[in-house]
């Protein structure tokens, strides 16, 4: 196999084309074997792979600069920079991050990459301090997906547009996003395509950058002869290459949108292992919103890229029509027109995951909440138990989301408190309001759940004890349980409260728990600093009462494992009962 000899960009550079064209083949074996084994992004880095190629065959790296945007077409490139023991050998594949990182190779992976829309800004920072210390090198920027639809990537190519020099940005355009594209924008890369690049409408050249096109864009020799052209130049250039997303797997391509990302599986595409973690509480959201739809045309739901967060598959997005909107990748206007729709008197939702609603802090603070709209936000993900990369982590949501002035943030515990929270949020008019849907899970509610959240910050005693109070947050609700039968069995009859708001404080119900209670605790499934708990804590400040909040060290996790991060940060249910049964034994 050629690959075996491939350690490194420069033992490419005397292959012939048909030996590249070989490499090509060998490298997608290597990714499918990966995502097969190991899970990960499918389409897009099969798609890409004959590019990749191309790019180390021609370009220099790492003296050459190449920024992967959103790094879902990152593999082929690790297998061709010295790290193909994690795509062919099982046993080395954890070590392997699935997005460029230079903690993996700093020689290659310029930058941690996770989030969309990046790569073309990142790479105008490179340009801008190649030519201040008088470089000479190329620096290339590779965006695809559905990236060019967020206001980032619109941002980068201005950017380049001014700057004037060397930049090459690969547009790798798959005709889809993670769900196919959306927003004209990509009806003009569609006008490009089919006029093979001669469209007298450019948005690139309009941008101050030069444009050539390929329509075979995984064919290795032209890529070559494309990519040769560019090298060098003396001027900032879009290269626009159109790929199958999928390429060289007939599962991935036959379904684009269900293979852009997977857990392992066999040969034939069936799922080696069914993920079976319990219902999945965004879906089963979705199923209910569907259903409210039927009776509720004023009913809108947004997604950003990502409909498949509350099941909203090709299908039945097609049976719900207008209903369903998705911008994009364009989360902050996602937010904006939520609020803006709220505004219109249209019912609007707008869902994604906590990771990425990162990206819409300002429109949450101005566009939404400033002006106080009755829109609705999902964030989903919210959880340990959510995404873990290192750029994907999803549980810094309540200190970003619940320090908003204005916006409601509500934390339901189980399916019944989570659809009671979204017809409320959904049907009154006074405020903005944020929801933490629950991740996976079979709870249910065991008794009848409130209906009217309207009365702000009231929190719900579920148990009346004395000595120790659980205040335990949104899916740890179901750990306070645990916990407080675990002190049951101890003679301690623990207080346990829903608090139900990560906004704001009870201060009633706080103030009633100082006569009988030595002890306040706090469980929540996210960030320590900036938490509920703090909130809670701080309350208590100038008294005598004590208190002992639970949560999730602030600082950067990669790829961890669930059960090690619960016993590392104090979380495990008997490491709680522990630490209560010492500090009230003091």
């Amino acid at each position: 196999m050629i690959i075996e000899k491939i350690n490194s960009p420069a033992d490419m550079k005397e292959l012939t084309l048909e030996e590249l064209t070989a490499l090509a083949t060998e490298v997608r074996k290597g990714v499918l074997n990966r995502v097969m084994l190991h899970g990960g992004h499918v389409g897009p880095n099969l798609g890409f792979t004959e590019a990749t190629v191309a790019l180390h065959y021609v370009f220099d790296a790492p003296t050459d600069k190449i920024v992967y945007d959103v790094s879902h077409q990152s593999y082929p490139h690790k297998i061709l920079t010295g790290r193909k023991d994690g795509f062919f050998d099982k046993s080395k594949m954890d070590a392997i991050s699935g997005y460029s990182s230079p903690l993996e190779s700093p020689e290659y992976d310029n930058f941690e990459i996770g989030h969309t829309s990046t790569s073309v800004a990142l790479a105008a920072g490179l340009v801008k301090g190649r030519d201040i210390l008088g470089g000479t090198e190329n620096v290339i920027a590779v965006i695809g997906d559905g990236s060019l639809s967020g206001g980032e990537a619109f941002e980068g190519l201005d950017i380049l547009g001014e700057l004037g020099t060397n930049a090459i940005v690969v547009v790798n355009d798959n005709e889809m996003s993670i769900a196919e594209n959306h927003g004209g924008l990509y009806k003009h890369l569609r006008e490009l395509r089919e006029s093979n690049g001669k469209s007298p409408q450019n948005y690139f050249r309009a941008l101050g950058l030069d444009y050539i096109y390929l329509d075979e864009g995984n064919n290795v020799a032209r890529l070559v002869e494309t990519f040769q052209r560019v090298k060098g130049i003396d001027h900032p250039i879009v290269v626009h290459i159109h790929t199958e997303k999928g390429h060289g797997f007939q599962p991935a391509i036959d379904d684009k949108e269900r293979w852009h990302w997977n857990f392992p599986f066999n040969e034939d595409g069936s799922p080696r292992n069914p993920h079976q973690r319990g219902e999945y509480m965004p879906a089963m959201l979705g199923q209910w919103l569907r259903e409210e739809m039927k009776s509720n045309p004023k009913l809108v739901c947004l997604s950003a890229g990502v409909p498949v967060i509350l099941g909203f598959d090709a299908e039945t997005r097609k049976k719900v029509g207008a209903q369903h909107f998705d911008v994009g990748i364009a989360e902050e206007a996602a937010v904006a027109m939520a609020s803006a729709m709220a505004k219109r008197g249209a019912h609007a939702v707008f869902t994604t995951h906590a990771t990425f609603m990162q990206r819409t802090y300002d429109q949450l603070c101005q566009d939404l909440a400033v002006n106080g709209n009755p829109a609705v936000i999902n964030v989903t993900g919210a959880s340990v138990f959510g995404m873990n990369d290192f750029t994907h982590i999803c549980f810094f949501d309540i200190p970003m989301l619940s320090h908003i002035p204005n916006l409601v943030y509500l934390a339901p515990t189980n399916y019944e408190e989570m659809i009671a929270m979204e017809r409320w949020a959904i049907y009154q008019n006074r405020h903005s309001v944020a929801i933490r849907v629950p991740e996976y899970g079979a709870y249910h509610a065991t008794e009848p759940v409130d209906t009217d959240y309207s009365e702000l910050n009231k929190y719900k005693v579920m148990h009346q004890g004395n000595t120790v109070a659980i205040i335990a947050a949104g899916d740890f609700y179901a750990k306070g349980e645990n916990v407080a039968k675990a002190l049951q069995a101890e003679g301690i009859d623990a207080t346990l409260i829903n608090p139900r708001y990560l906004s704001g404080i009870d201060e009633e119900l706080l103030d009633s728990l100082t006569p009988n209670h030595q002890l306040v605790v706090t469980i929540e499934d996210g960030s320590l600093d900036g938490g509920f708990g703090e909130r809670v804590a701080r309350f208590y400040g100038p008294s005598a009462m004590r208190t002992l909040c639970f949560g999730v060290k602030k600082q950067l996790y990669d790829r961890y494992d669930v059960n090690e991060l619960l016993r590392e940060n104090r979380l495990l249910d008997e490491q709680i009962v522990e630490d209560i049964k010492n500090i009230i034994a003091q």
